[in-house]
């Protein structure tokens, strides 16, 4: 009696314990109850020793000062309900310092136009006279930005350039030619924007007496047009220019401006009608501004030193690859004057160089045991680089490493596996670690330059504590060799209460594109909570990075050019195959999603690959690469002209007799960047080929899907299609 009255007490103390369990829900997923805490943007004060942060109390904004080493407020440098303008407050949602620190420009009312341009109001605190004055009354600039000495103010309106005389408070037009959708001046074209990554098109040298700025003639791209709907009676038109593969680029150019004399002077580059500015910067010296050029298959990059009196450019360095060359932002002028930092990846992984400015190499500075990713600081008195690196052999990883200007004595300075989100000081004294992994929120600390903690400014421990009442299955990382001979790394969640002699069935994910590696070990808080959510109602899922993603070195990532979808589609399948063959796994109930990149190779995958998966689900995807715009596509494919073939024989919609299994097809209709044409072509080829599919429109959701409860109904579809199908 006694044995079966334990026994009762113990079905029904686990029972309780099942019970008391939340269940995870779409709702609170999407809700605020698992957002994790995040430290607001810190701008590092000049002396290294003081940041500053955006903050808000019950009156209005403020802009605060801590000091590094104790974390504890020392100054209100802005506040908002005090520092009026005219007895108005400035809420500013961003702001920036001039090079002394002693005036700051408020960017309030911003309105985004792209990615990464937009429009705002400008005001100009003046922290000793404590004065609040506005930069301009004719209409919301572009990137206002001070001049060194903080006397100008330069910013674009309506496609041209202007200069604001902060003493004088008169504003000089530099350009009259603006017009939209013809010629931009001192910003960037859409193209230029999304594949190069940035929208500011001027730049003021190091004493503030010039400025560069770039011009884009785009009068014969041709336009595309977005119907915007809104609850409107008619559906007004949005035309804007936008150069598909193989189709007539913009022609861009650069001018310098001497604000003393009011003269421009031409940058005589020599570019191609068709060649690309990716970038430009000035070095420390005001006289020499630093051009990069590409042309248009983007396989061979310039790096010229132009003068700024009369414009003459000097060939510095030349690289050129059989495949592409990377644009990135580690180029770094030194104060010597004489030398500069240059990364590379033609040996095979990004490395960091050290050349004089006649393209003298000095020094390789970063060994190939770690591939460099992105320069954190530089220490000119000790001849030291701080920099982000990926470790041979755990690619999921990101971790933060000192070197020599010589190559000697590599040390890594970050402690603990997994993914380590660098802001170091300008002095390079101190840095604040971002450091999360796969199963963990982010820890954030402020650390020395030799790794140890100074002070933690968040723990995510409420999230934490949240996290353990849902009794989550780790994320586990696996690596496999494909049949012929690849090694492939990602993770897996499996099902609660996981049973290895049971059959189970997959959900794979995957990005599986150029420039974004999505196998890492780094928390990522609504996917991988969906996913646990998925894996209670007894799915495994799967993130593998296949061939053609960044972070395993050129011979992984350059594998896939001039034949976008192949290797990637055969990895794929590849790990389908790995997984079907494994004791738990349900072979004929793997399905498969993704978004953009990765909606294209999940439409892949259910029409040239259909044999391996039962469902998938296509979110944004581009379905044929001659939709999709010049600059990344012809990177990876070169131009219709030159690869047709490359074109068409991984392109989804010349497959759609193909499709099998259930499809269900995501877009929303204003998508400036891959255009909702993809997936209404798509949908009309698997129309004539007779396949059924399902279909969700987002009205006017560009390519994030978002606004309101819009994710939230994106995951909850989903989620029942997965439910429903799978």
């Amino acid at each position: 009696m006694r044995t079966l009255n334990i026994f009762i007490y113990l079905c029904f103390g686990f029972l309780a314990n099942a019970l008391a369990q939340p269940t995870l829900t779409p709702e609170e997923i999407w809700g605020p109850k698992f957002t994790p805490a995040r430290v607001n943007e810190l701008r590092w004060m000049a002396d290294g020793l003081h940041y500053t942060e955006l903050d808000q109390d019950q009156k209005g904004i403020l802009i605060l000062k801590y000091a590094i080493t104790t974390g504890k407020v020392v100054d209100t440098i802005f506040n908002s309900s005090v520092n009026t303008f005219d007895g108005t407050p400035i809420y500013p949602s961003d702001y920036s310092f001039s090079a002394k620190e002693n005036k700051i420009l408020l960017e309030t009312e911003a309105t985004p136009i792209y990615r990464h341009s937009y429009v705002a109001e400008y005001f100009i605190f003046d922290l000793k006279m404590k004065r609040v004055s506005r930069v301009s009354n004719g209409g919301k600039q572009g990137y206002a930005t001070f001049n060194t000495t903080a006397d100008k103010v330069a910013f674009v309106r309506n496609n041209n350039v202007f200069v604001y005389d902060v003493f004088g408070e008169k504003e000089t037009q530099l350009t009259a030619n603006g017009k939209t959708n013809e010629i931009i001046n001192g910003s960037t074209d859409w193209v230029n924007e999304e594949e190069f990554g940035f929208a500011k098109g001027f730049f003021w040298n190091s004493e503030g007496t010039h400025i560069a700025y770039y011009t884009f003639d785009e009068t014969e791209v041709k336009e595309y047009n977005m119907q915007e709907w809104k609850n409107k009676l008619y559906p007004t038109d949005y035309k804007f220019k936008y150069p598909k593969a193989g189709e007539t680029n913009s022609k861009v150019s650069l001018s310098i401006y001497e604000v003393a004399s009011a003269n421009t002077v031409k940058v005589k580059l020599n570019l191609p009608a068709d060649g690309y500015i990716p970038r430009v910067m000035w070095t420390n010296n005001p006289q020499i501004l630093s051009v990069r050029t590409l042309n248009r298959l983007q396989n061979e990059l310039n790096l010229f030193h132009v003068n700024a009196s009369n414009g003459a450019a000097t060939l510095v360095l030349s690289e050129k690859n059989n495949n592409y060359v990377e644009i990135n932002d580690e180029l770094k002028y030194l104060n010597d004057g004489k030398t500069f930092v240059w990364a590379s990846e033609a040996g095979g992984y990004n490395q960091l160089f050290r050349y004089d400015f006649t393209g003298k190499l000095i020094s390789t500075i970063t060994p190939l045991t770690v591939e460099m990713e992105k320069v954190n600081g530089i220490d000119e008195a000790k001849k030291l680089v701080y920099f982000t690196g990926i470790p041979r052999g755990k690619f999921q990883e990101r971790q933060i490493y000192v070197v020599g200007f010589d190559g000697k004595n590599l040390k890594q300075i970050s402690k603990g596996a997994g993914w380590h989100a660098i802001d170091m000081s300008p002095s390079t004294a101190y840095y604040i670690d971002s450091y999360a992994d796969i199963n963990t929120p982010a820890t954030i600390t402020v650390n020395n330059n030799q790794g140890a903690v100074i002070k933690t400014l968040e723990t995510n421990e409420r999230l934490k504590g949240v996290l353990a009442e849902y009794k989550l299955q780790k994320a586990e990382f696996f690596t496999f060799k494909t049949t012929d001979g690849v090694s492939l790394t990602g993770w897996m969640i499996k099902p609660e209460g996981f049973d290895p002699t049971k059959k189970y069935p997959v959900l794979q994910h995957f990005y599986g594109g150029p420039g974004h590696q999505e196998a890492v070990d780094n928390y990522e808080s609504r996917n991988y909570l969906w996913y646990q959510m998925l894996a209670k109602k007894g799915y495994i899922v799967v993130c593998v990075d296949n061939r053609g993603v960044p972070g395993f070195g050129n011979e992984f990532k350059k594998a896939t050019y001039a034949n976008l979808g192949k290797l990637e589609l055969q990895d794929q399948i590849e790990v389908a195959k790995y997984l079907g063959k494994q004791t738990y796994v349900d072979k004929d109930r793997i399905g498969v999603w993704g978004w953009s990149f990765g909606g294209y190779l999940t439409s892949l995958c259910l029409t040239k690959g259909a044999e391996y998966f039962k469902l998938g689900i296509a979110v944004a995807p581009v379905t044929n690469w001659r939709f999709y715009d010049s600059i990344y596509t012809e990177r990876f494919l070169k131009t219709p002209q030159d690869n047709a073939t490359g074109y068409d024989e991984n392109s989804p919609i010349n497959y759609a007799r193909m499709l099998k299994g259930k499809f269900l097809l995501i877009h929303g209709t204003g998508d400036d960047n891959v255009h909702v044409q993809n997936t209404i072509a798509f949908s009309d080829a698997l129309i004539k080929a007779n396949k059924q599919f399902d279909l969700m429109i987002y009205p006017d959701r560009n390519h994030g899907i978002y606004g309101g409860p819009t994710r939230l109904h994106l995951y909850r579809k989903m989620t029942d299609y997965i439910l429903n199908n799978l």
